[in-house]
């Protein structure tokens, strides 16, 4: 086909997960495409924690260091826009963005990430990831020993509050509501002077993404510094699903532990197919994901 757009590898997100997938295939010397919309999850997250050499530092810093350093492999190239299709063809895959361009290549690697489906409570979405928080281990020594809340119910507050208990002693799960918890989960918070607190939730305050209060439907309020939730989520890119990519039952990409799909030839990687949502995380399995696709090119052509 002429001035067909034709790579050996696309990658559908252009964030941590992505980029060491690219590292990994540029010093193959394959011939990749980074395609990413600029729209990270953790955007909002003031410092990133629990990743070697880079502790402390924001998102944007740690994704603007490694763009900077993937950039030098002469063989990848990056474009700026949104994958909406995609479509297995006789030579591998072919991608579409929303501009209607389309692209080729034999393999391909989603390391798209997911969207929170946040809790429909004024405030929630202004303090996500500043002090609205889903894991302790990125975030949790930055508000060890603050007065902290779980937004939840039932299985997954009490899960929570066992986990987050490690961090502070001044814990309380806030239910938005009658609570769902059994007797034993009830006495076994209690017995850690966890309380529970049933009232529907009118607003969080906060001043720039910084907890103060919780304010109730009956006019009262609590004072809180920082908050857990576990939400539910979608993932952001329908392609893996509509080229028959396996989900698991929680929604997350099902991949094998060298990050193959259910798809021949698609790899997965990332936030998109994991709870344990780290940017150390992330980038190992991209790592994977781009040094997988690579060897499967070179034994296949061999």
């Amino acid at each position: 086909m002429k001035n067909k757009k034709q790579y050996d590898v696309i990658i559908v997100g252009g964030s941590y997960s992505g980029l060491a997938a690219g590292m990994a295939l540029g010093r193959a010397l394959k011939k990749v495409l980074i395609i990413d919309s600029g729209k990270p999850c953790n955007a909002p997250t003031p410092q990133s924690h629990n990743f070697l050499t880079q502790d402390g530092k924001t998102p944007a810093a740690i994704a603007a260091l490694a763009k900077q350093q993937v950039v030098l492999y002469e063989t990848i190239t990056f474009i700026n826009g949104l994958a909406t299709n995609g479509r297995k063809t006789e030579e591998g895959f072919e991608i579409q963005v929303a501009s209607g361009e389309i692209f080729h290549s034999t393999k391909l690697i989603i390391a798209t990430g997911i969207k929170d489906i946040l809790p429909n409570i004024e405030g929630v979405s202004d303090c996500w990831g500043i002090s609205m928080l889903h894991c302790p281990y990125c975030h949790g020594y930055e508000v060890r020993n603050e007065k902290t809340g779980i937004l939840g119910n039932g299985e997954h507050a009490y899960e929570l509050a066992q986990l987050i208990s490690n961090w502070t002693t001044d814990l309380t799960v806030y239910t938005n509501g009658k609570s769902s918890l059994t007797v034993e989960q009830t006495q076994k918070l209690s017995n850690h002077q966890i309380n529970i607190i049933e009232k529907d939730i009118e607003r969080l305050e906060h001043n720039t993404g910084y907890l103060q209060n919780i304010i109730f439907k009956d006019g009262t309020k609590r004072e809180v510094k920082a908050m857990y939730s576990r939400n539910s989520f979608e993932q952001h890119c329908t392609i893996p699903e509509s080229l028959g990519c396996a989900l698991d039952d929680e929604g997350y990409i099902k991949v094998n532990p060298l990050q193959e799909t259910s798809v021949d030839g698609v790899f997965a990687c990332g936030d998109n197919t994991t709870r344990l949502r780290t940017v150390a995380n992330a980038v190992a399995m991209g790592t994977t994901a781009g040094m997988t696709a690579s060897k499967k090119m070179i034994l296949e052509q061999f």
